[in-house]
């Protein structure tokens, strides 16, 4: 008799359990409504941080005279330089080369008429104001070309915040027009994601300023500007 009892709840929990688990017939789940938006903001920041290279080639009938009087010329700038305020960390070597010179005479084989030594010297500071006074020195001691002036931002996450929220009300300004526009009202944001951050290459200095600095080297004005970041995302908001 209580095995018969045994059976009997547990065949009524099993017919219970399925009736929970059968669905309602004729109802069906209701979908939520949304729209998709995408926003951009930007933010203005300052550079605070400026680099140029600064080069020095000689040329000699011997590799040794042409890399002896390369060096001699380099330790020059480097010296000035540093008199001039540049601390060790802000100098660095970003290429030296050595090749030859070469008569390519028709009918004959290249002969060889002497050898070219290039350093190239990378000045990277942060104090702005700092710019055009070591640009001075290094073409004062003896640099014959001067490229790649350039203004940047130390920390890339300067204006992040400010750009990413006029991103934000941007993308819900849109989604609130499309909304009252399908004769609906905006709900709460379901989903945001960050489209990332477009940075304007670095400022370069005019060609036609580098030629003003080689001729006029006691006057280099130098003016940073600023930098408009962009920022962009998507969100999804509900629609009610």
């Amino acid at each position: 008799m209580k095995r018969f009892l045994m059976v009997l709840v547990i065949v009524s929990m099993a017919v219970t359990s399925a009736a929970q688990m059968t669905p309602v017939r004729g109802t069906t789940p209701q979908l939520l409504e949304t729209v998709s938006v995408s926003g951009t903001g930007r933010a203005s920041v300052v550079p605070d941080r400026f680099s140029f290279t600064a080069g020095v080639q000689t040329v000699a009938n011997t590799v040794e005279d042409a890399v002896n009087e390369n060096n001699r010329k380099v330790a020059a700038v480097i010296a000035a330089l540093k008199r001039a305020g540049a601390q060790d960390k802000d100098v660095r070597t970003s290429n030296f080369s050595i090749w030859p010179q070469q008569d390519y005479s028709q009918g004959q084989l290249p002969r060889i008429l002497g050898y070219q030594v290039a350093n190239n010297i990378t000045v990277t500071r942060d104090k702005i104001g700092e710019a055009g006074k070591l640009l001075q020195a290094a073409i004062s001691a003896g640099v014959k070309t001067s490229s790649g002036l350039q203004f940047e931002v130390s920390d890339p996450s300067k204006g992040r915040e400010q750009g990413l929220r006029a991103a934000y009300e941007d993308a819900r300004a849109k989604a609130a027009l499309l909304a009252q526009a399908a004769g609906r009202t905006l709900g709460r944001a379901m989903q945001i994601s960050e489209g990332g951050q477009t940075q304007p290459p670095p400022y370069p200095m005019p060609r036609a300023m580098a030629m003003k600095a080689e001729a006029q080297v006691t006057d280099i004005p130098i003016e940073s500007g600023s930098q408009e970041n962009t920022y962009a995302v998507s969100v999804v908001f509900e629609l009610r």
